[in-house]
């Protein structure tokens, strides 16, 4: 969130800091594109068993996930980490989180987690407790999707200036976001309506030479980028775990594809 206290925002749900869901099964997902977008969404049970059910009629068996872990979500001490973790669940992915400074780097390497989510969060990068070295360190052969104060992270990691928005202080607004249509992006409206929490953003002419832009507004604020090299290291600068994201399922969905083709 970068600088902006959110705790009176509504939540979608809360839970332990440890918390897992079916995820195995999302591979049926994979194949049959199931909708995550706008609209209603199942429980995280129903939906967890529906695809269960249907990895097991197409003979898909539980280990062809693999043997790595979870996904780590690292909270940022966000009041809305557990709506990205709400919407992990209901598309059926394992995932445990933990905060910014409950554990080393070394630590989160050990538990192999599949994927990483780097949270929102108040302040800046350097506030945000391990998150820029798991970037570094995490990113190059773990996927890594950072929100919000997440991108930022990837963007002063890899030598880019986090600074004052020039547009001012962004909370629950909405802007059109224009993209090109890759990683997390892909097949999402072009343009879409996003939510914007924050009062930071990466500069756009300091933009590091290893990162490449994916999305921007009007006005050519960084909405999205992802490294070059590793493409599976990207994040967004909008939020979307807010209902007034407007294909924000369908983002997390698409991470979710990430680890499927790194499995």
């Amino acid at each position: 969130m970068s600088g902006l206290h959110r705790h009176s925002a509504p939540r979608l749900f809360e839970q332990p800091h440890t918390a897992i869901t079916d995820f195995h099964a999302v591979s049926c997902w994979r194949k049959r594109r199931i909708s995550c977008g706008r609209g209603p969404s199942s429980s995280r049970c129903r939906l967890a068993l529906t695809l269960r059910r249907q990895a097991q009629a197409e003979g898909q068996e539980a280990s062809s996930m693999g043997p790595r872990g979870p996904v780590v979500v690292i909270d940022n001490y966000d009041s809305f980490t557990y709506n990205l973790c709400q919407y992990l669940g209901d598309l059926g992915c394992k995932y445990v989180v933990i905060k910014n400074d409950d554990k080393t780097v070394a630590e989160v390497r050990a538990m192999n987690p599949r994927g990483v989510l780097v949270s929102p969060g108040p302040g800046k990068p350097s506030d945000s407790g391990i998150c820029l070295q798991a970037v570094r360190e995490l990113g190059p052969d773990i996927p890594l999707f950072g929100v919000c104060m997440g991108l930022q992270c990837i963007g002063e990691a890899f030598g880019g200036d986090v600074v004052r928005a020039p547009c001012g202080v962004m909370h629950g607004k909405t802007s059109p976001v224009f993209h090109t249509n890759v990683g997390v992006l892909e097949g999402l409206p072009n343009p879409f309506q996003a939510a914007r929490y924050h009062s930071l953003v990466i500069k756009r002419d300091t933009i590091p030479e290893d990162l490449e832009i994916t999305a921007w507004t009007e006005d050519g604020t960084i909405m999205a980028a992802r490294h070059k090299q590793y493409p599976n290291l990207q994040g967004v600068q909008f939020h979307p775990e807010s209902i007034i994201t407007e294909e924000g399922k369908q983002i997390v969905g698409n991470f979710i594809k990430t680890l499927l083709d790194e499995s």
